[in-house]
């Protein structure tokens, strides 16, 4: 995983270059709509902090760590499932809340994790209209 100053995404592929777009991620046999993934950094801080949520259990993880595309910040994402927004040149379809996998926990070697991404672990989008994005670009809803 690395950090991009921007990223080309293909319309109903993905972005270039990323594991998805090759087909070699760990779930690209499984047919799913993940063209493109975002994660609050909102989470990842509360991770760092402590949540209730999961007692003692405490995690750092940097952008990235998490295995997802795009970080964000003052976003609510799961108020976006369902709709259309923009963000640089693109335009994403938000499909579904991401579920966590087991898999990150043993990459990362931080038990508890899994149950600490639960119901947050970032949204799955589909890429209407590719174009290039970069570190700042805002999200912006499209009325439909």
């Amino acid at each position: 995983m690395e950090e991009l100053k921007e990223a080309h995404l293909i319309a109903g592929r993905g972005i270039a270059g990323d594991r998805y777009y090759l087909g070699t991620g760990t779930y690209s046999p499984k047919p799913d709509v993940r063209d493109v993934t975002l994660i609050e950094m909102e989470v990842l801080e509360a991770l760092a902090q402590g949540e209730p949520k999961v007692p003692a259990f405490k995690a750092t993880l940097a952008p990235e760590d998490h295995r997802r595309n795009l970080t964000t910040r003052g976003v609510p994402l799961n108020h976006l499932v369902g709709k259309r927004f923009r963000v640089g040149e693109t335009v994403l379809r938000a499909a579904r809340m991401n579920f966590p996998c087991r898999y990150i926990e043993e990459l990362l070697g931080i038990p508890g994790l899994y149950q600490g991404l639960l119901n947050r672990s970032g949204l799955n989008c589909a890429i209407e209209v590719g174009g290039v994005i970069r570190p700042g670009d805002p999200i912006l809803p499209i009325e439909d």
